[in-house]
């Protein structure tokens, strides 16, 4: 699976300062996990992956990183991962599925990467739910309509969402997606925007400011 653009804005974007326990639902290759190890020097992360292959190539990419120590991947589903565990964490992240009537891919990978029957949303919130410590925050990235949605469920499992950042990818464009930060108590609210390219084609400076740290070009 290729690093894509959400991902990266998830990794920059997630309120992971004071988190002392960090769970990546549905992590692909690892890249979210990295980023997060690499923004807050002490997290312990835990890294879910259904997919065998993806999830040996997350523990390939964490073993050659500085960070190996503090990362662990999980070869199963975020369901039954929630179900066992008897961790609580600080902060679940997920860059979740989000096609639910779209047609199939004929790529498992791709299949469960990208479509919502690998991890359907009331299964990640009702797991989240589980395993988040009190005061604990889900972060996720959805496409526009897919996280106005989410944002109803949540607030079905008392997840409600006090921080949004709507991305737009050129300004003067519709938005894309997005950011969007849970919290069992439904107190405060932040909303921002966020544009990725100048009219230019070039990258703006807020985009630059939130992922510098990730990208060599920048």
């Amino acid at each position: 699976m290729k690093v894509n653009t959400d991902g990266v804005l998830l990794g920059a974007w997630a309120s992971a300062a004071n988190a002392r326990r960090i769970l990546d639902a549905g992590a692909g290759t690892g890249v979210i996990a990295l980023m997060l190890a690499q923004r807050n020097a002490g997290a312990l992360i835990d890294a879910v992956e259904i997919d065998e292959p993806s999830a040996q190539q997350a523990r390939e990419n964490v073993q050659r990183s500085p960070w190996g120590q503090r990362i662990r991947v999980y070869a199963q589903s975020f369901q039954s991962f929630a179900a066992q565990s008897a961790e609580r964490y600080d902060l679940v992240v997920s860059n979740p599925p989000y096609f639910t009537n779209a047609l199939l891919p004929p790529s498992e990978t791709r299949r469960l990467a990208r479509h919502t029957g690998g991890l359907p949303h009331e299964a990640l919130l009702s797991g989240a739910k589980k395993i988040l410590q009190p005061g604990g925050a889900l972060c996720v990235v959805l496409p526009l309509s897919e996280g106005t949605a989410f944002i109803a469920q949540a607030a079905g499992q008392q997840l409600f969402c006090t921080r949004r950042t709507t991305v737009f990818s050129h300004a003067g464009k519709p938005p894309k997606r997005l950011l969007l930060h849970f919290s069992a108590t439904p107190a405060g609210w932040q909303e921002d925007t966020l544009v990725i390219h100048r009219n230019d084609g070039g990258y703006t400076p807020e985009y630059k400011t939130l992922t510098g740290a990730f990208y060599l070009k920048f």
